[in-house]
This record gives C-alpha cells, sequence and structure tokens, in this order.
C-alpha cells in the first residue's frame, strides 16, 4: 500500500497550521464561541493556544474536528457554488448549443 494518499485529513497537518487556518477562518471571537476554552477567550495567541491544547487532550480533539468540519463545510461550497445570477445556469447552457 505504498504511495497511496491517507485518508487521513490531519496527516501532515500540524497544530499550529490547524489552528492558523482556523483562526483565518473564524477569527478568536468565534472559535471561542464554539470551543469553550479560555486561551480562545482571555488575551487569545497562537502561541497561548498551542501550549494549553498540546497539554490538554479532550481540547486538541474539540479543536482537531472543528477543523476537520471546517474542510468539509469548504468542500461542499466548492460543490455547490452560490448562484450571484439566477439566469448563470440558464446562459451557461445556451452558450453550450
Amino acid at each position: 500500500m505504498t504511495g497511496q494518499p491517507s485518508k487521513d485529513p490531519l496527516h501532515g497537518i500540524t497544530l499550529e497550521a490547524l489552528l492558523n487556518t482556523l483562526v483565518a477562518r473564524y477569527g478568536w471571537n468565534e472559535l471561542a464561541k464554539r470551543i469553550n476554552i479560555n486561551c480562545f477567550k482571555s488575551d487569545p495567541s497562537i502561541k497561548s493556544s498551542l501550549k494549553f491544547l498540546r497539554r490538554t487532550p479532550w481540547a486538541r480533539k474539540e479543536v482537531e474536528e472543528l477543523y476537520i468540519d471546517s474542510l468539509e463545510d469548504v468542500r461542499d461550497a466548492e460543490e455547490n457554488p452560490p448562484a450571484e445570477n439566477p439566469w448563470a445556469n440558464w446562459q451557461a447552457k445556451k452558450t453550450e448549443q
């Protein structure tokens, strides 16, 4: 089974990269709402959050689960982009004919 990509969405992702992605996507306030931990609420920083998450398995698990869920949200959005123009599909079909 060599050469096959890992099915684990966390494979090759560092905790720091994962956290940076979540902060960029949600911001600290939204992260604190989604995961109730003080390192996201009180003077949040990547450094202090990493320190806490590395020592607290339950919190790290919640952060990893939110990351995986956010990947699924991105994938869904790519597969089903919002139609900005209600005629977009009609115009595309017309140009194909």
